[in-house]
């Protein structure tokens, strides 16, 4: 396993929010969280990367405790994008995803030919080349969202946390989106950790689900495994029928 969280508990105030969680991301493939509001995804997700203080448990990241590094070597491991990040007016997309080079960089380093290179590679690999000079609010929604994304893969992680990557798109900007999530796990070798509010989406595109209820985790597994009708009805109080999805075999949620 690449990432692993043994009796993590987060509160907030007097409020439980995870409840001694045990989770496991292994290496090379998309994990996706998911579970109805309010259940503590995204706190998992900013927990598991090292921003959130525990009350107890631990992360390892690849073997090592994220509370024995320091926050410039976590950054050089994992990379996060938040639900809804925010940028500077007129910010333009090349200067944006320059800003992953940072954990590269340093007072004496800073602008290197390799992080041109890199930023070039990334703003290739996600199809933004041509909006290089354009400021960020310009671009389309799915456009905008690539281009974070682009950010993120500059910082050259094997580990990334994408929280919601799909809030506020359409399904052919989510499609898009997560398409290209895709090819990063199964092209460029990343492992990600997500999560998603869309259970047919979340199944399409994961290798594994960590699906969440009342800040616990409820089950675990491929999401043929996970997403059957007693779990959408024990779990999101969702009377459905699983069926198989047309286009790649999985399952196929259809509310009732």
């Amino acid at each position: 396993m690449m990432l692993q969280g043994r009796n993590l508990k987060v509160s907030y105030g007097d409020s439980v929010i995870l409840n001694g969680i045990d989770f496991d991301v292994p290496k090379g493939g998309i994990t996706t969280i998911i579970g109805p509001n309010g259940c503590g995804k995204s706190t998992l997700l900013r927990a598991a990367a090292g921003l959130l203080t525990r009350d107890c448990g631990t992360v390892t990241l690849n073997g090592v405790d994220l509370a024995n590094l320091k926050r410039r070597e976590i950054a050089r491991q994992l990379a996060v994008l938040p639900q809804t990040p925010v940028a500077p007016e007129g910010l333009q997309v090349r200067d944006l995803v320059g800003r992953g080079r940072h954990p590269h960089q340093s007072w004496l380093r800073q602008g290197s030919t390799e992080d041109s290179r890199v930023v070039d590679a990334v703003m290739k690999l996600t199809n933004i080349t041509e909006f290089a000079d354009r400021p960020l609010e310009r671009l389309s929604g799915g456009q905008r969202q690539r281009a974070w994304i682009a950010m993120v893969l500059a910082q050259e992680t094997p580990l990334v946390f994408l929280d919601e990557p799909t809030t506020y798109l359409d399904l052919s900007h989510s499609v898009e989106v997560l398409s290209l999530v895709r090819q990063l796990a199964d092209q460029e070798g990343r492992t990600v950790l997500m999560v998603l509010h869309d259970l047919n989406l979340a199944a399409r595109y994961s290798d594994q689900l960590i699906v969440m209820q009342r800040g616990e985790v409820d089950a675990v597994g491929a999401p043929a495994e996970v997403l059957t009708e007693s779990l959408l009805d024990r779990v999101f109080h969702l009377p459905a029928v699983v069926t198989t999805d047309p286009v790649n075999g999985g399952p196929l949620v259809v509310p009732r």
